[in-house]
């Protein structure tokens, strides 16, 4: 009997894979970290063979602790960290360099080159140009990797996003994998046109990259193939989402103006804009929310942070001042507030709305007053200021007023962290039972292709809210903390 619908999240630092069963309850799972390689400053890389080696044990772990047997698994969806960029052998199924990570800046002066075209490419596509996307990853990669632009032109070389690579490896790789990404994903490599969803020839040509690179774009929920691989072989794979509309899909923002904000290792907020795309003039990106089966296509207004969740790891790891990264939270509360401490997370330059790559990080407000508390309440801070800026635009920019934000990820574990959030957006959060909305989103856009749950109607009567932080703050201290972030930023940047 066909009881479980699994979700694979493969994510900036780890990947998972998770049995959920119909009412949504997560029966299994199985979780790898994989390494996070720096070869220069600003440059982030992964080894896309350890990570679908990770892949597969992870996949192997939960059957194993489960006891599920693979054909009580009905379907398969799959969430992945997005515009991380990997060309491969279509031969041998081996990369021909690491994966590109999202986070990584190394084609700043690509994009410099590029500015010209800004105002076309931000009409197809809906995307400042800026290193965060795939499409200057791709041309760096094909002006960069010997030999690899004359095997592209030979029909030799694949190119895909996280989704792509981790289907096509799922699907049988070199023999017979399929190669395809779905809407949201494609959305994010300033290679689509966001109205007709389909690769962009002009951009193609501006890029200079060939299209048979590319993989086939496909809606976000339809069975695209079925599993060959050893412990998991002829299951259904019916879902694709980026990881960041797999959180808005499972939190089941259907509706425009519904919006959420997941606290991962970067920071990503996003607004059901409706099926007509809202472009903004305050430098939120414009994207495709989902796109199921053959219904319209759903857009959304996204404003990214690239320092969340890492700045605690940073913290942790790099300045030693905790051991463990929940101890933060602890750090943070000794202190009754941020002691005039202001700390900008720019460490690959600022996202949204100021997409300013030059900038850096820097703390302000340090006297000998100053402790580690301090410092530690600065950090979480930072993250709601953040979340703030993005929230004002998208409200701006959309004319749709939000009067309460969706929560997830694993930062809203911290209650220092939710409540000033709360105060400083000065509305509800509500944050659901089910925290792992991220898989849980890709295993609503599969189980909804295969009838495991009859329409999306169905799936909002799941979802049940664990708890809502309510502002506390009153408004003239609202006002003087967001006045003194706003003067950090504007120092901050420009470092470069």
């Amino acid at each position: 009997m066909k009881k479980y619908i699994g979700a694979i999240d493969q994510g900036t630092t780890s990947t998972r894979f998770i049995l959920f069963n119909q009412k949504c309850q997560i029966i299994a799972s199985s979780q790898k970290e994989h390494k996070q390689i720096f070869p220069k400053p600003g440059w982030v890389e992964h080894d896309p063979l350890e990570i679908w080696q990770n892949t597969k044990e992870v996949i192997s772990n939960t059957l194993k602790s489960s006891k599920i047997n693979t054909n009580e698994i009905t379907t398969i969806g799959i969430t992945n960290q997005r515009e991380t960029t990997v060309v491969w052998d279509k031969f041998t199924g081996k990369p021909f360099y690491n994966a590109i990570v999202w986070q990584d800046i190394r084609t700043n002066n690509i994009c410099e080159k590029l500015k010209s075209h800004e105002k076309l490419i931000k009409s197809k596509t809906g995307l400042p140009i800026a290193t965060y996307f795939s499409a200057t990853k791709v041309k760096w990669l094909l002006e960069n990797i010997i030999e690899l632009r004359n095997k592209a032109d030979k029909g030799e070389v694949l190119f895909g996003t996280m989704d792509t690579w981790i289907v096509w490896n799922l699907t049988g790789g070199v023999n017979g994998g399929i190669h395809i990404t779905d809407v949201t994903n494609a959305s994010r490599t300033m290679l689509m046109n966001l109205e007709t969803l389909e690769w962009e020839k002009k951009l193609l040509e501006i890029f200079d990259i060939s299209s048979n690179i590319l993989p086939k774009i496909v809606s976000s929920s339809e069975i695209y193939g079925k599993t060959k691989i050893n412990n998991l072989n002829d299951v259904p794979i019916s879902g694709i989402l980026g990881d960041q509309q797999a959180a808005l899909f499972g939190q089941t923002c259907f509706e425009k103006g519904e919006a959420k904000n997941t606290y991962g290792t970067g920071c990503f907020m996003l607004m059901n804009t409706g099926n007509k795309p809202v472009y903004s003039s305050n430098g939120l990106i414009t994207t495709v929310a989902y796109k199921i089966g053959s219904q319209k296509v759903i857009y959304a207004l996204e404003g990214s942070i690239a320092i969340a969740g890492s700045l605690i790891q940073w913290f942790r790891d790099n300045l030693g001042l905790i051991k463990e990264s929940a101890e933060i939270n602890e750090l943070a509360s000794s202190v009754d507030d941020n002691g005039e401490v202001y700390f900008v997370p720019a460490f690959s330059g600022l996202f949204a709305p100021y997409w300013n790559s030059g900038a850096r990080g820097a703390i302000f407000g340090i006297t000998h007053f100053t402790t580690k508390g301090h410092i530690a309440r600065a950090v979480l801070e930072s993250v709601a200021y953040q979340a703030f800026e993005i929230l004002e635009i998208m409200q701006s920019d959309s004319g749709y007023p939000i009067s309460e934000l969706k929560i997830d990820g694993g930062m809203t574990a911290s209650e220092l962290l939710m409540q000033f959030q709360a105060d400083i957006l000065n509305m509800p959060i509500v944050k659901p039972k089910i925290s792992e909305t991220t898989a849980l989103g890709a295993a609503y856009a599969a189980g909804l292709a295969v009838g495991f749950w009859k329409n999306m109607n169905s799936l909002k009567n799941i979802l049940k809210t664990d708890k809502t932080w309510f502002p506390q703050m009153d408004s003239q201290k609202r006002k003087k903390y967001l006045d003194k972030w706003k003067k950090a930023i504007e120092r901050s940047k420009d470092w470069e």
